[in-house]
């Protein structure tokens, strides 16, 4: 139940988020064009993390797609909000992650421990949630991985 009320606030406020407040432009890359990349870039690592969940990249929301793929997230609600703390530890700052972590600790009080070892390994990372991604696709992922300091979640 606390799952499906997160992924319906989720449904309900993407559109209005892409709208309104995401101002970066589309990248308008397809799947396709991601697993053209060299194997061990970020772009081709990107195109399979989309297609082995039956993904498609959202316009404008495209570097969460690459949060998960340099964080070795998953995609179940308790790992989605690990995410979101593992980016607050690394200095990110936005009300959507503020709501997240909120409405996230309250309905999940039990991955507490999961949610602060996110958080600690975000803080270890050097700030990377700001790149321009798109820019970065042909790098190798273990490259941005090491230089940042990223570790798996």
């Amino acid at each position: 139940m606390r799952a499906y009320i997160l992924e319906t606030i989720y449904e309900l406020s993407k559109k209005p988020y892409q709208k309104w407040f995401k101002k970066n432009p589309s990248w308008n890359i397809s799947i396709k064009t991601l697993i053209r990349y060299p194997k061990e870039s970020l772009g081709f690592h990107l195109g399979c993390f989309l297609l082995q969940h039956d993904f498609s990249p959202q316009p404008k929301l495209e570097n969460h797609d690459v949060f998960h793929v340099l964080t070795n997230t998953g995609i179940s609600v308790p790992e989605e909000i690990a995410m979101q703390y593992y980016l607050l530890g690394n200095g990110k700052r936005s009300t959507y992650l503020c709501l997240v972590i909120l409405l996230g600790t309250l309905l999940y009080p039990d991955k507490i421990k999961l949610f602060k070892k996110a958080y600690q390994k975000g803080r270890i990372a050097h700030p990377f949630y700001q790149l321009d991604y798109k820019k970065l696709l042909f790098q190798p992922i273990v490259t941005l991985q090491t230089t940042f300091l990223i570790s798996s979640l």
